[in-house]
């Protein structure tokens, strides 16, 4: 009896081994039964949900979670959300102008626009937005932060924010504006034959305006081209901008699911306006168009990058029509850029060749805000519970109308007197040649 009830067990033991692995090479389902499991489930929603819930809200509700889980920037825009899309590239909107993305799963602020009502409020790249008004951020989507902090000019709100350094979550109130965006400013350098070039973001007119003022100051011994708290913009633009300091060889290209549809964007002697020496300042807010520009002069040894590791948004986002009118679209990623030397900023950003802090000190911050993604959700739960007794944030405001940086403005900023002791030394080495 003993042998018979082993034999019988060892027969059970190896027909589960072999079920188990019948499951494992099961076939994936095909086309048509994954669409018929898709369609049921819409179906037993809309039959037996608690809620009378029609069914172009269920689709529209599985078309926003089916984007949010491909990536944090692959979106679905209904009517509303591309009509606000639209608005927006026409370069004038109200709102707070901030640019947000989703860090970890958290809403994260990748950088105020210069002269903006965020900017002027205090609000800093790598801000954690715990509430907009009293709501809280948790769980909400990426449109649905961005909705709620667009709205009528002149109208006030109030993001509840956690940052870096500082113990307790910080209330910063300001109005919404419409926006309006200078991306180009030119600057002077007391007692200095270099010329200071800030763009705040890659709108249509980057290289334009960027083109005549390297034309109109071609004495110039040398040039900073502050990128710090740039969100991006048009790769068209960012292409322009090394196109005006490179004369030849790869700017950028970009690859989609086929290595086959590999495109590539090249410099032309033709529209070279300078040799001169050149220094690129980044931050943690210098994202998207900003770090291809940072990092393909980096590649091309055409200039020196100074600051703090960028952002790193290297994937590249089509809008793409869902109906005859255009007036729902999914906004998809189709590809990723790579830098000349073929490396990704994607996730990893852009590395300084001169790593400076930012502020009055030159040393790293180690009081910054450390947190583990598997823990992140529960600790801005817990930092909601101390909202209550916020500090304000003191306003600081650059004053972009000022023509010339003084001694002073450098001693406020470590890594701009960083940049220009970097570009006399480059100026030095070009005298020598």
């Amino acid at each position: 009896m003993k042998r018979l009830f082993l034999a019988t067990t060892i027969s059970l033991v190896l027909s589960q081994a072999l079920f188990a692995k019948e499951e494992v090479v099961e076939p994936e389902q095909s086309r048509f039964e994954s669409l018929s499991k898709l369609t049921k489930v819409i179906g037993t929603v809309e039959k037996y949900y608690v809620d009378d819930v029609k069914l172009q809200e269920i689709v529209d509700k599985a078309l926003k979670g089916l984007l949010q889980e491909l990536d944090a920037h692959s979106s679905y825009l209904d009517k509303k959300a591309s009509k606000e899309m639209s608005i927006q590239t026409k370069g004038e909107f109200g709102g707070l102008g901030i640019t947000v993305g989703m860090r970890d799963g958290a809403l994260t602020v990748i950088s105020p626009i210069d002269d903006t009502p965020a900017f002027k409020a205090g609000v800093k790249a790598s801000d954690i937005i715990l509430k907009i008004n009293d709501k809280s951020t948790i769980n909400m989507t990426l449109d649905e932060a961005i909705s709620l902090m667009r709205g009528e000019p002149k109208t006030d709100i109030s993001l509840t924010v956690v940052r870096k350094g500082e113990t307790k979550p910080l209330e910063i109130k300001m109005q919404r504006d419409i926006i309006k965006v200078q991306s180009v400013f030119v600057k002077t350098i007391e007692n200095e034959n270099v010329i200071y070039l800030r763009i705040s973001s890659f709108d249509a007119k980057v290289t334009e305006d960027l083109e005549k003022i390297i034309v109109e100051n071609k004495n110039a011994k040398g040039f900073i081209l502050d990128l710090r708290n740039n969100p991006g913009g048009l790769l068209s633009q960012a292409i322009g901008v090394v196109d005006l300091f490179v004369d030849k060889g790869v700017i950028v290209s970009q690859r989609g699911r086929n290595a086959a549809d590999e495109e590539k964007f090249e410099a032309s002697s033709f529209n070279t306006k300078t040799t001169a020496p050149l220094v690129v300042l980044v931050n943690e807010g210098s994202a998207s168009a900003s770090e291809i520009v940072s990092g393909s002069l980096q590649d091309h040894k055409r200039a020196i990058v100074v600051g703090e590791k960028t952002f790193g948004k290297g994937s590249v986002q089509a809008v793409l029509p869902i109906d005859n009118e255009k007036t729902e679209n999914i906004k998809l990623t189709i590809a990723k850029y790579y830098l000349p030397s073929g490396r990704t900023i994607q996730a990893t950003g852009v590395t300084p060749d001169i790593i400076a802090a930012s502020g009055k000190v030159t040393q790293s911050n180690d009081n910054s805000l450390k947190i583990k993604e598997a823990d992140l959700k529960k600790h801005l739960e817990g930092e909601l519970e101390k909202v209550d007794d916020v500090k304000k944030e003191e306003k600081i405001l650059n004053n972009e109308t000022k023509k010339v940086i003084t001694g002073e403005d450098l001693l406020e900023d470590n890594q701009l007197n960083t940049s220009i002791a970097i570009l006399k030394s480059l100026i030095i080495m070009n005298m020598n040649k």
